[in-house]
C-alpha cells in the first residue's frame, strides 16, 4: 500500500496562495502525496511581487532526482520555470525518469501581473519540455504567447490550441477565463479527437483569484494520480477549483487578490 504520489516542481510563494504551496494544499485535499522541487523563491503577498530569486539548476535536479529515485511517482506538474537552464534540466530529469503523467502549466505572469519567466525560456519549454507533456494548461494570455495568435473569442481558442498541439504535446487545456463574457469556458482538446470537451461554469464576482492555474493544474495532476483518465480528471478538477473559488469569494486575506479556499478553514472576524 502506498498513497498516489505527486511530483510538483515550482516557484514558492511567500503568502501561500500560488506556486507550491497552492500546489501542495491542493495535493493534500484531493488525497494526494505532495512531494516537491522548488525552482525559485519569490517575495511577493496579494498585491504584488516584490524580487524573485531563481534557484540553482544543480540543486533543482539534486531536488527532482532524490525523490523520484526514492519514491514511485505517479503525475508530475511543473509551474513556474524561472529561466532556460532550468527547464533545461527538468527536460533532462523528466525524460530521464518518464513519470506516467506530466502535467505542464506554463506560467508566465502573477496574478498581479508581474512576469516570472525570462524570455528565452519560453521558446525552451516549447522545444523541450512541450513533447514530453501530457497536457498542457495556459490561460489565454499565455496562449497568445505560445501560439502566436491573438484570441479574442472561442474559435480563436481552437485556433490557438491547434497550433500548440504542433509542438508535440498530447493534450491542451485551453483556460477561457480572461476572455469578456458572463460565462467561463475552458476546451479541452486531446490528440486523435477531432471535438474539445467544453467545460462551462459561471463567473464568481470576486477579486480572489491569486494562484488559480497553479490550483487546477494540480487538481488535474492529483486526479491523473489517482487513477482518473484525461476528460475525467480535467472534469473533476473543473468543478474542484469553481468551488475552491466560490468557496472563498468572500474572504478578506491580505489587501489584493487574495487565495481561494484549497480546503475547509476557519475563519475569524
Amino acid at each position: 500500500m502506498r498513497y498516489s504520489t505527486i511530483l510538483t516542481i515550482a516557484g514558492s510563494d511567500s503568502c501561500g496562495g500560488a506556486g507550491i504551496q497552492a500546489d501542495i494544499k491542493t495535493i493534500s485535499a484531493l488525497g494526494g502525496y505532495a512531494c516537491s522541487a522548488i525552482t525559485a523563491i519569490t517575495a511577493q503577498n496579494t498585491q504584488g511581487v516584490r524580487s524573485v530569486q531563481g534557484c540553482s539548476p544543480a540543486v533543482l535536479g539534486d531536488q527532482i532526482s532524490a525523490v523520484m529515485e526514492d519514491m514511485r511517482i505517479d503525475a508530475v506538474k511543473s509551474g513556474m520555470l524561472f529561466n532556460k537552464e532550468l527547464v533545461e534540466v527538468v527536460a533532462e530529469q523528466l525524460k530521464r525518469h518518464r513519470p506516467p503523467h506530466y502535467v505542464l502549466d506554463p506560467v508566465m505572469v502573477s496574478t498581479s501581473g508581474s512576469r516570472l519567466i525570462e524570455e528565452d525560456a519560453i521558446a525552451a519549454v516549447k522545444s523541450q519540455l512541450f513533447p514530453i507533456a501530457t497536457m498542457v494548461t495556459p490561460n489565454i494570455p499565455e496562449a497568445e504567447v505560445l501560439s502566436g495568435i491573438g484570441i479574442k473569442t472561442p474559435e480563436d481558442m481552437v485556433k490557438a490550441a491547434s497550433a500548440i498541439m504542433q509542438t508535440g504535446c498530447r493534450s491542451v487545456l485551453m483556460k477561457g477565463g480572461h476572455l469578456e463574457s458572463q460565462e467561463s469556458v475552458d476546451l479541452l482538446f486531446i490528440k486523435g479527437e477531432s471535438t474539445p470537451l467544453v467545460l462551462p461554469s459561471k463567473k464568481i464576482a470576486t477579486k480572489n483569484t491569486h494562484g488559480t492555474g497553479c490550483t487546477l493544474s494540480a487538481a488535474i495532476a492529483t486526479f491523473l494520480a489517482h487513477g482518473e483518465d484525461l476528460r475525467s480528471a480535467v472534469t473533476q478538477a473543473h468543478a474542484y477549483l469553481h468551488n475552491a473559488i466560490e468557496l472563498g469569494k468572500d474572504i478578506e486575506q491580505g489587501k489584493g487578490h487574495g487565495p481561494v479556499m484549497h480546503s475547509e478553514l476557519r475563519t475569524k472576524e
